[in-house]
């Protein structure tokens, strides 16, 4: 089929103008039924798939060029600090009279950095893509606690540069079982009374 659609046709090379017999036709569409229909990637599926090969080009455009299967967390860090110079968040430097401000009146000179949630998400994806990609869980770079340590940094640094504190998001379902138990608890005590 390859030397078909080479030749600007899908039906063959030749030249005329005649569409094709129903045989032909009947032919070609029982071909494309039997090939196997892929699901279109999700989102995250996709993003995962840029990043990763994102960072085998960035590697790649090292000098000295860096095979993946000599990847460190080292390279990881580099990759990441590379990125900052796209990255669309203000973060302010001590220096700024800003500085801590979530909501600054006026324009300032500090840096535009990546987010530390958008980093955070990276890594998560470029871990799983390593381990989908035959990388052992234990050598993962994406996965070495100095990476993790970078994030956490980041994440500090951001916070107060900017004034918008992090803050763990709580576990709503183990919070509400927790109340229903304890309220379930006391309705039994109730209804039983007291001996």
């Amino acid at each position: 089929m390859s030397s078909q659609l080479q030749n600007g046709s899908p039906h063959g090379s030749s030249s005329s103008s005649q569409p094709p017999s129903n045989q032909q036709q009947h032919h070609h569409h029982r071909q494309v039924q039997s090939q196997p229909q892929q699901q279109p990637l999700s989102r995250y599926e996709s993003q995962k798939r840029r990043d990763w090969n994102t960072f085998g080009q960035y590697l790649k455009n090292r000098t000295p060029q860096v095979p993946l299967s000599q990847c460190n967390f080292n390279h990881v860090l580099d990759f990441l600090r590379y990125l900052d110079q796209f990255g669309k968040t203000k973060v302010h430097s001590h220096g700024c009279i800003f500085f801590g401000q979530p909501s600054p009146p006026a324009p300032c000179a500090c840096p535009l950095r990546q987010a530390w949630g958008s980093l955070d998400a990276l890594i998560g994806r470029l871990r799983a893509a390593y381990e989908e990609h035959g990388g052992s869980p234990d050598t993962n770079p994406f996965g070495a606690g100095a990476i993790r340590l970078y994030l956490r940094e980041v994440k500090e640094c951001q916070a107060k540069a900017r004034g918008i504190p992090y803050k763990k998001k709580k576990r709503k379902k183990n919070n509400q079982m927790k109340e229903t138990s304890t309220h379930q608890t006391a309705q039994v005590v109730n209804q039983e009374g007291p001996n």
